[in-house]
């Protein structure tokens, strides 16, 4: 084990909307943390928690048989207090009451936004894990929680191809994202979409009628058309209509996945990725690191400054978006 600095008591939390694979990340910083030598706590529901002193000591057996669950047993929240001086000072009383020297936030943007501000302004030690599953966060090659949401919009497409064919309809169906349009083209090529709508390319309504009439020329008579909710044409709906208006050859229909893409059990592949953050992240607090996010790139751990994870932008892979075209013609 690495040289380690003396740190007697840590805190986790989760923050912000939840991904699957959180409870892993959880069970990896509680487990790495004793195995240091520290003891840890939980935070429940987040910086609100923190503010209200909901905090829960957490030994190895408490996160024993978690593996396998799906969202957060710590809870989450989206706290508006906290974005308050008063709030952050509420919740460092707390953490000096508790006597807690250093925190793991588990989260997107949002969180980390947080974090950085807290760790600016009263120098605690802090580490962010990446759990999003919009991937749309600077410094790691995917978020916990991506691999599995992405793995059910294909589950729910393939789906509605099945329904799709059988009524000769266009299915327009909305995933999530944000601003981040990675699960929509991931997913749009792995279910042989024939059209990927995502903010980070512009796609007008006419592009999408030639596309359509030329699926039509080739006998195409259904299909499904994938939009990222954040693609600036609108969402699935409004994309919709607009074909509609212009085009009624089809019978459409839309379909908003919505939260279901957030549940569930975490894949192999998150669990894998949330065990080794959880690690890396203890591991880099008894380094003396601070005001940083552990990443996985490349296949190996990495550390970037919570600020550039948070303000640069994860781009989207130009040869991906070669290849959707192709494979949708």
């Amino acid at each position: 084990m690495t040289k380690a600095k003396k740190i007697k008591k840590i805190a986790v939390f989760t923050s912000g909307g939840d991904a699957p694979g959180m409870n892993a990340a959880i069970r990896a910083v509680v487990r790495t943390a004793i195995t240091y030598g520290a003891e840890v706590y939980g935070v429940l529901r987040g910086y609100d928690g923190m503010i209200y002193n909901d905090f829960v000591r957490l030994e190895s057996h408490d996160v024993s048989n978690i593996l396998q669950r799906g969202g957060t047993i710590l809870k989450s929240a989206r706290s508006m207090e906290f974005k308050t001086k008063e709030g952050r000072k509420k919740a460092y009383e707390n953490l000096q009451e508790h006597e807690i020297e250093a925190l793991v936030a588990i989260g997107g943007d949002g969180t980390f936004t947080g974090a950085q501000i807290f760790a600016s302004e009263y120098n605690i030690p802090i580490i962010g894990i990446p759990g999003t599953i919009d991937n749309d966060l600077y410094g790691s090659d995917a978020t916990i929680g991506y691999d599995t949401a992405m793995n059910t919009v294909v589950e729910a497409i393939d789906r509605l191809k099945d329904t799709a064919d059988s009524h000769n309809r266009l299915f327009f169906v909305e995933v999530m994202g944000r601003d981040a349009g990675f699960i929509a083209l991931n997913t749009g090529i792995a279910t042989g979409a024939e059209g990927i709508l995502i903010p980070e390319v512009e796609t007008t309504v006419n592009d999408l009628k030639i596309t359509l009439k030329t699926n039509l020329k080739k006998g195409k008579t259904s299909g499904i058309i994938i939009v990222a909710e954040g693609d600036d044409s609108g969402g699935a709906y409004e994309i919709a209509r607009k074909v509609k208006e212009i085009d009624n050859t089809y019978n459409t229909r839309v379909t908003v996945l919505g939260h279901v893409q957030r549940g569930g059990a975490p894949s192999l592949a998150d669990r894998l990725l949330a065990s080794r953050l959880g690690f890396h992240a203890v591991e880099a607090l008894f380094l003396g690191k601070n005001n940083l996010m552990v990443g996985i790139q490349n296949n190996k751990a990495v550390y970037v400054p919570l600020e550039k994870a948070i303000k640069e932008n994860s781009e989207i892979n130009p040869e991906l978006l070669r290849l959707a075209r192709v494979l949708s013609i």
